[in-house]
């Protein structure tokens, strides 16, 4: 039997109108989107379909699917026009045609339809086609599907759960995206799915969104994880039971295409991919074509790290380089401690019956001890994708600092997560770098992460995260409006209305000498004096925690620090009595850690069956919200 697997589309999202390559390529002006399934062709012309959303991953659909023959609907209205199938491997940078796989389709002043066989050839990653017209021509609900056997189609009941805290605009919009395009359609998935939003803020109005398939549950502000374990077990108790469960972030812009895509790849899969996650890309919302991220790893040195390195999906090999990439686990071994993150992750519920809810780390960390515990299969693939700000544009050392500190380790000591990391050097080395950039507040945070870890697990059994996480965001740097700073930094010589993002971004040259004095007095704060030399001067950087611009910031006593994307900054000076303080602390909370690690580390690995279990996710939310 025939079977959809993806629709061509050509509108839906700003990102289309701002880049119509991630959907077409063709002579500007002469190609004109009429809605999300529909062009209209003004002359003769060629257009090319072999992009981002609009070509098929046959790699893809035959690695994790049982669909076999593949075709291409079209339907068309206008002159007559050929159409050509195009591949793209490995080596392409450009669309290849498929030799004798030219179609000519007769003009036509009423709308007629063309079924195509794909004739596919050896080595292709991604099948598509372009067309060359005679002149004006209209295409509307073009698609690909497949032959497939009604036994290997599976069926989903596929959860939506999104957790939100006051983030009204977003989950107004994409509910109502999903309402129209997806619930009201005629796509197989309207049936069977649900969406279940969970209301951290208690902010929503869920009489204007509550509908059969929509629920707002409202909640207490649990966090991500909190949300997220509500949301899995609303929709085990839903009727029918969900058979996946869709973890997506609450400020995200989504593609219902990516909804409708998933659906029919779930309702597919080979029996060695049923209980694989399905990972989608993270697009940037700053730049629209450029996908920032699908799957992530712990590295060693205890980071979160992008698997594939970032494209963009304008380009036709960045878009086959995202499809085939494959972790080099020879070279580093680190990279199969893989995970999906979850603004946009697909997970089977059988998983989660059998391995339980998320741990309760209120937010950061959560998706990836979960993937770990799991263990699963990844799948990924291109046009599955939603939009997000990077993350370099809303860095918080709320979270960066004291939540990853925190979770990390408690997620390693619970369920034995990324077993190659060393969390404890992260912990120091941002700390180190904190204290070299006089930011005291955002080190104190990274001590108090793990002076709390060292609390035991009974603390964090309790729904002390929220108080924890806000206390965080109080005790961070406070940075004010750039137009605050400006008069400021004047003061002290500097300009900021001619600073431009390449000279922030610059970190300075020094010697290894000089690496090694700034690496053993921590940036002149132990063993050296050298006040006199500082006196005065002043370096302005990037406000980022996460940069280390040290040849910039060595022999000054100020720095001004600039949050170029938010329009903000602070003033920071040099104060050694405030970095003995911290650093005191830490090196006491490290040394504690050293001395009862095995100890404190079989404690929380003795409350993994507690911490994973539903019963004890409803007493906490339940005690949350007393």
């Amino acid at each position: 039997m025939h079977f959809k697997l993806a629709n061509l589309i050509f509108n839906g999202s700003d990102a289309m109108l701002q880049y119509p390559l991630l959907c077409y390529r063709a002579t500007e002006g002469l190609v004109i989107p009429t809605s999300n399934d529909a062009i209209e062709i003004m002359k003769s012309t060629n257009v090319d379909f072999t992009t981002y959303f609009n070509a098929l991953s046959i790699y893809k659909w035959r690695k994790y699917t049982t669909a076999k023959a593949f075709y291409l609907h079209i339907e068309y209205c206008g002159s007559a026009l050929t159409l050509q199938q195009t591949y793209a491997n490995n080596y392409s940078w450009i669309p290849s045609t498929i030799d004798g796989s030219a179609v000519s389709l007769q003009r036509s002043d009423e709308w007629s339809t063309a079924e195509i066989e794909l004739s596919l050839c050896e080595g292709e990653i991604l099948h598509a086609f372009n067309i060359s017209t005679e002149g004006p021509v209209n295409i509307r609900n073009a698609y690909y599907y497949c032959d497939c056997e009604e036994l290997d189609i599976h069926p989903v009941e596929l959860a939506l759960a999104t957790t939100t805290f006051k983030k009204e605009d977003y989950i107004v919009r994409n509910v109502s995206l999903l309402q129209k395009n997806i619930i009201d359609s005629d796509e197989e998935i309207a049936d069977h799915f649900h969406v279940h939003i969970i209301d951290n803020g208690r902010s929503l109005n869920s009489a204007n969104l509550d509908s059969s398939r929509v629920t707002v549950h409202p909640n207490p502000n649990v966090g991500g994880s909190g949300g997220f374990a509500r949301g899995m077990i609303e929709s085990l108790e839903q009727n029918p039971k969900a058979t996946h469960v869709l973890l997506m972030d609450d400020d995200v812009e989504v593609l219902p295409e990516s909804f409708i895509r998933t659906f029919n790849l779930l309702s597919l899969l080979k029996e060695e991919y049923a209980e694989a996650f399905l990972s989608g890309a993270m697009m940037s919302l700053e730049e629209p074509n450029l996908r920032t991220e699908d799957l992530g790893f712990f590295t060693a040195k205890g980071t979160f790290s992008p698997l594939k390195p970032a494209g963009y999906m304008t380009s036709l090999h960045d878009v086959v380089e995202t499809e085939i990439y494959k972790a080099p686990t020879g070279l580093y071994e680190d990279t199969a401690q893989q995970y999906a993150g979850w603004w946009y992750c697909v997970i089977p519920t059988a998983t989660i019956e059998r391995e339980g809810l998320p741990l309760p780390l209120f937010v950061r960390s959560d998706d990836a001890e979960y993937a770990l515990r799991c263990k699963p299969k990844f799948m990924s693939m291109n046009g599955i994708c939603v939009w997000h700000n990077s993350f370099n544009f809303k860095y918080s050392a709320a979270v960066e600092r004291y939540q990853v500190s925190r979770n990390t380790l408690i997620s390693q000591a619970t369920t034995g997560a990324a077993p190659l990391s060393d969390f404890l050097y992260e912990i120091r080395r941002e700390v180190e770098l904190d204290l070299k950039k006089f930011n005291y507040d955002e080190a104190t945070l990274a001590v108090k992460g793990l002076e709390d870890f060292l609390r035991g697990p009974e603390w964090i059994s309790h729904p002390v995260a929220e108080s924890r996480f806000m206390a965080a965001n109080r005790e961070r740097e406070q940075l004010i409006p750039i137009e605050q700073l400006i008069p400021q930094a004047l003061e002290l010589g500097v300009d900021l209305t001619q600073l431009t993002f390449g000279n922030l971004s610059l970190g300075g040259d020094r010697s290894r000498l000089q690496a090694l004095k700034d690496y053993l007095t921590i940036n002149g704060h132990r063993f050296v004096n050298d006040s006199a030399k500082r006196n005065g001067r002043v370096a302005v950087i990037d406000a980022a925690g996460w940069v280390y611009p040290a040849g910039k910031i060595r022999d000054v006593d100020t720095l001004i620090v600039v949050d170029m994307p938010n329009k903000k900054g602070a003033i920071r000076h040099m104060d050694k009595k405030r970095f003995k303080e911290v650093w005191t602390r830490f090196r006491k909370a490290e040394k504690e850690f050293k001395r009862n690690k095995d100890n404190i580390y079989a404690e929380y690995a003795s409350y993994r069956d507690v911490f994973t279990s539903i019963d004890f996710w409803k007493q906490y939310l339940k005690e949350a919200s007393e």
